[in-house]
């Protein structure tokens, strides 16, 4: 790694010592990247570290549970408890949040999809892990309750995807940094400053197998990107988005005839992603209203989202709602 390259332990120190709201977000971000470093050791031995296949048990949403969805979830609610700075953690794999300390210091709560893509585990594709971070009120209560924020209070985000590099992005207040894993010394090193989304949108990623199960007014959206757009789809959502951020593009994953509600978790992806399109310029909807508006109902809410580009966003919404 190049000495001249910023650590993320260096910039942390420097972005969130101005602000007092960020007391401690350092803390939470460098536990963030210390899971980060764990799973990509284990992501990287795969069936070496025997971590592949599943657990032969399921989660609160009744779908299998990979065995290094289990891992992940450990190991990020230890390395986040050990932060010393997160009260609450909400995690898509466990029905109930872990309640990690309720003082002064533990003024963070982060809710969190610790492995996402898990289908591609099994074959070498790339995977992911998504964080949102929310300022908790230190007079009241810690419980499931209090993760019960809209995605506009969100103080931070981030995501980590494991692919031919491990790089985490972190986002807050109208800042996007990427940082690559050096995994010589265990270190993140800045490799992608200042992200924001290019103006240019040359892909949409979207499951055309769900096509047919869209309503007229999707389809209508979804055909007017395929006439003009390049197709790009890996099937992971982290994995699906950081390219677009990156390159430009927009994420659908619209609600259809057998998921009216949606599919994706509001606030362990489409918040945290969200907020991160939206620091980088990009937008966030469900196809009828902004992702960070929504009032949370519950913690594990599902909701369609459409994510990216926001020009592109918004007349694929306009095109939905025939705006």
């Amino acid at each position: 790694m190049s000495k001249s390259r910023q650590t993320l332990s260096e910039f942390v120190a420097s972005a969130f010592s101005d602000d007092p709201k960020f007391d401690g977000m350092g803390s939470v971000i460098e536990a963030i990247a210390k899971g980060a470093h764990q799973i990509h050791g284990q992501v990287q031995a795969a069936s070496l570290a025997d971590v592949l296949g599943t657990t032969g048990e399921s989660n609160v949403h009744g779908e299998i549970v990979q065995r290094l969805d289990e891992a992940s979830s450990n190991i990020f609610v230890e390395t986040l408890t050990d932060s010393g700075r997160v009260a609450v953690i909400g995690c898509e794999e466990i029905e109930r949040p872990v309640i990690a300390g309720s003082d002064s210091q533990h003024a963070y709560m982060v809710l969190m999809d610790p492995l996402d893509g898990s289908s591609n585990i099994d074959v070498a594709v790339s995977i992911g892990s998504i964080f949102g971070i929310w300022r908790r009120d230190i007079t009241g209560a810690v419980d499931e309750n209090s993760l019960l924020r809209p995605g506009n209070e969100q103080v931070g985000a981030a995501y980590v995807v494991y692919g031919s590099s491990t790089v985490l992005v972190v986002a807050a207040s109208e800042s996007v940094n990427g940082f690559t894993l050096d995994p010589e010394t265990g270190e993140f090193a800045i490799t992608h400053p200042n992200i924001r989304i290019p103006s240019h949108c040359p892909y949409y990623s979207t499951n055309e197998g769900n096509f047919k199960g869209l309503d007229a007014p999707t389809q209508k959206a979804i055909s007017d990107l395929r006439n003009s757009l390049s197709l790009r789809y890996v099937g992971s959502l982290v994995a699906d988005f950081h390219r677009n951020l990156l390159k430009g593009g927009i994420f659908l994953y619209p609600a259809d005839v057998s998921r009216p509600g949606g599919r994706l978790r509001l606030m362990y992806e489409a918040n945290p992603l969200g907020y991160v399109a939206e620091q980088a310029g990009g937008s966030a909807s469900t196809g009828l209203k902004r992702i960070l508006d929504i009032q949370p109902k519950e913690l594990h809410e599902r909701t369609p989202l459409i994510l990216g580009n926001k020009d592109v966003v918004e007349q694929a919404v306009a095109t939905i709602t025939g705006g």
